[in-house]
């Protein structure tokens, strides 16, 4: 397959490696950037890559799919300085979260087959998790090319409904801050009790490696599972009420409900047109 990428970021740059990392040569990638650091940055670490500061029709020449992997506040300039080249891109795939299909179609001059996800930063080290929502307009050769590209760095799944994104962005999008939060929390209850700091990162991580290992060795129902490792009146009883007692569990929910929100939001906000905008505002 031959992608072009409108934006050379960190996501883009985590689905090159995917590509590169599945056989498929680099040569077959394109990307358009604005910023020289981010091009110098890209033919570095992938000297087949070919980076270009604008679009120009012949790059889109035998593309099999266009990435949009910029900013989302950036979307509407650089969909508007796509829309003359859509006749000859058969799919568009945006990465960019919150914009919403009929959006970017319309931004495109009324392009059909758009494809939209949600992947999240550990896409960057191979362990993504990707929802992806595919327009009516988007035949199986576009959903199949997508679904190619997005499982190259790690897990991806389709949804039916678009609406649907922003409940995926609320917990898995969101979802690595909530474990590195997790994370900071326990390290800071370690360093508190005197444990080292060196001691108290390694604990935390080791910590969150056992109960991984040990619910993927398990399928029973995680609050079964809490309940087995949390024998009558010890250690871990003692703790599990104390979190209950603060309705931790009840905040969390709240908080993911919160983001879910959010994103609903940040799509009304981004889908306002701004035909005033220039075109050549930066990809990045």
């Amino acid at each position: 397959m031959k992608y072009v990428f409108i934006g050379g970021g960190a996501m883009a740059t985590a689905l090159i490696s995917g590509i590169v990392r599945s056989g498929k040569g680099a040569a077959d990638i394109k990307v358009v950037d604005p910023d020289e650091t981010q091009r110098n940055r890209l033919a570095a670490a992938f000297p087949q890559v070919l980076c270009y500061p604008c679009p120009e029709s012949a790059l889109f020449e035998g593309v099999d799919i266009v990435v949009l992997a910029v900013k989302p506040q950036q979307l509407q300039a650089v969909a508007r300085q796509l829309a003359p080249f859509t006749p000859t891109i058969p799919a568009v795939l945006s990465i960019a979260a919150g914009v919403r299909v009929k959006d970017i179609s319309r931004w495109l001059g009324d392009y059909p087959t758009i494809i939209r996800a949600m992947p999240n930063t550990p896409a960057q080290v191979n362990s993504g998790t990707t929802g992806i929502y595919a327009a009516p307009g988007a035949n199986e050769i576009a959903r199949s090319r997508a679904h190619e590209l997005l499982s190259s760095v790690g897990h991806a799944f389709w949804v039916v409904y678009e609406e649907t994104l922003d409940m995926v962005t609320a917990v898995s999008g969101s979802g690595p801050a909530y474990v590195l939060y997790f994370l900071e929390s326990l390290e800071a209850a370690a360093l508190s009790m005197g444990i080292t700091e060196e001691i108290s990162r390694a604990a935390a991580l080791d910590v969150l490696s056992d109960g991984l290992a040990l619910v993927r060795q398990d399928n029973t129902p995680f609050a079964e599972l809490r309940a087995k490792v949390t024998s009558k009146g010890g250690t871990t009883e003692k703790a599990i009420q104390i979190l209950e007692q603060a309705k931790v569990g009840k905040a969390f929910q709240e908080a993911i409900q919160a983001a879910r929100k959010r994103a609903a939001e940040l799509g009304d906000e981004l889908s306002v047109d701004h035909p005033e905008d220039s075109p050549t505002h930066g990809a990045g």
